[in-house]
């Protein structure tokens, strides 16, 4: 957003009217504007400059991620021209926080298994452990956000065994869910996934247990059976495109770099190309990869013991 805003500040304006300017002066600019100078002064290179956060056990909190994805979907959705290409190894995390019992899980793992939260590590899942309350309340708040944009999903089926595993791996070691829990998990991931398979079929986006409204943002599903996406998310705002790259599991950087958002762009549109799109029409094509997921979760419940 600040990069929106450059053209205001003092050192710019002096630099488009020719005037002097420190070497120091401009590489404050580019370290408050998160850009390159390489980028700023027009230079062709090999590099690209990120902006993010990195995990600090010591003071990083889950509530602090949540509040990131909620800010960065609320700076997308800020825009008139709004669009997010998602390259999804697993299913999109915001289509978890719409099931209470999904998200629960979800945050309980990626609190005691990838942010390394120590205090975490003796306790045993509850739906309603102490902060969820909170948790659920941000995690609402960015799927009503990102259900005001237009999204595009590549898709691999193998997109929800991600999660399956990590309810069978709960389970199993140490019976840190119940075998009761487990099978609420595989009944709500077939809710969540016959909602993916509605959207699919009506090519919009809209929250579980509601109906689409006139003007419900775009949604296309594509199915690619050779790659399984690494979750980049590249998101169009205005005239402007953003890659998010993720890292360390669940954190992601993100550049405004000009050159790189085209090649990635590129590289999204060359990969929907060799994929198979199953939205708003292919029925037949629709139908036989929500089948297969369904008779996936099926099949694991059955043999959990």
């Amino acid at each position: 957003a600040d990069l929106l805003n450059i053209s205001n500040d003092s050192a710019y304006r002096r630099i488009r009217a020719d005037k002097p300017i420190s070497f120091d002066e401009l590489q404050k600019l580019c370290i408050h504007y998160k850009i390159s100078l390489d980028q700023f002064l027009n230079l062709h290179s090999d590099s690209f400059i990120f902006s993010g956060k990195l995990d600090n056990n010591e003071n990083f909190r889950f509530e602090d991620w949540l509040a990131e994805v909620l800010k960065q979907f609320t700076i997308i959705s800020g825009f008139e021209k709004r669009h997010i290409y998602f390259l999804s190894k697993d299913l999109s995390f915001n289509l978890y926080f719409q099931i209470p019992e999904i998200a629960a899980f979800k945050y309980f793992v990626w609190m005691r298994s990838f942010l390394a939260f120590q205090h975490e590590k003796a306790v045993k899942f509850e739906f309603n452990y102490p902060g969820f309350e909170g948790h659920n309340e941000t995690g609402l708040r960015i799927v009503d956000v990102f259900n005001t944009i237009q999204t595009t999903d590549i898709f691999n089926r193998e997109g929800i065994n991600t999660t399956l595993q990590q309810i069978e791996f709960y389970y199993q070691a140490g019976r840190m869910i119940s075998k009761d829990q487990a099978h609420i998990l595989f009944d709500q991931m077939e809710m969540l996934v016959n909602h993916v398979e509605k959207q699919a079929e009506l090519g919009c986006k809209f929250k579980i247990g509601e109906k689409p409204y006139s003007g419900s943002p775009a949604y296309r599903l594509f199915n690619n059976e050779l790659i399984l996406g690494d979750n980049t998310l590249l998101a169009e705002v205005g005239d402007m495109k953003i890659t998010f790259l993720n890292h360390s599991f669940m954190h992601f950087i993100a550049t405004r770099d000009k050159a790189f958002n085209e090649a990635m762009y590129n590289n999204l549109n060359n990969i929907m190309q060799k994929s198979t799109l199953i939205s708003a029409s292919n029925e037949r094509e629709r139908i036989k990869l929500f089948n297969g997921l369904r008779d996936e979760i099926h099949r694991r419940k059955v043999n959990l013991t």
